[in-house]
């Protein structure tokens, strides 16, 4: 079903680590990085702040994440891509589950009806699409399986295992 999905609700305290991520998005920890970097798809729920901090990426910055890496897989450009994933960003993750991406390739359209859809294939070029909710689903699958974090957690995380190794060698240097 491309259209009129009921999905659950999203706990947006909950944060996910970039190897969790990685994992549930099925990318490298390299494209990770560079998306990051680049403001491609950037951690909603923590940023990195300097050296040995960990990033925390929420439910939708992962559903993005997938997305990406699906329109990547099918050819798309990545400057294509950031166009549309500006676009998506603009409409908040209760419209993201109710939208079909479309793409020819070469560009990315946004469905938002059945009707939409039917004028894009009429058109005579081959297109693929993308249902989000189906996405949405299978990133919510994943992510059951995996380790998440409590935003309140956050400032506990501030001091992650590197920092806690580097205090105790200093203490012990002392």
């Amino acid at each position: 079903m491309l259209f009129g999905d009921t999905l659950a609700e999203i706990d947006a305290d909950t944060g996910y680590r970039g190897p969790t991520a990685c994992k549930a998005a099925q990318i490298t920890y390299r494209q990770l990085d560079y998306w990051a970097r680049t403001g491609l798809v950037e951690p909603s729920v923590r940023g990195a702040k300097g050296s040995g901090s960990q990033r925390l990426y929420s439910f939708r910055d992962i559903l993005v994440l997938k997305v990406v890496k699906r329109l990547l897989d099918s050819g798309v450009s990545l400057q294509q891509i950031r166009q549309a994933i500006a676009h998506l960003k603009e409409r908040g993750v209760e419209d993201l589950a109710q939208i079909t991406l479309m793409s020819d390739g070469a560009s990315v359209y946004e469905c938002t009806s059945a009707d939409e859809v039917i004028d894009l294939v009429q058109g005579g070029q081959g297109v693929f699409g993308i249902a989000v909710g189906r996405v949405w689903r299978e990133v919510e699958g994943t992510l059951a399986q995996l380790p998440s974090e409590r935003a309140e957690d956050a400032a506990a995380a501030e001091r992650d295992e590197l920092a806690a190794r580097r205090a105790a060698k200093r203490a012990s240097n002392a």
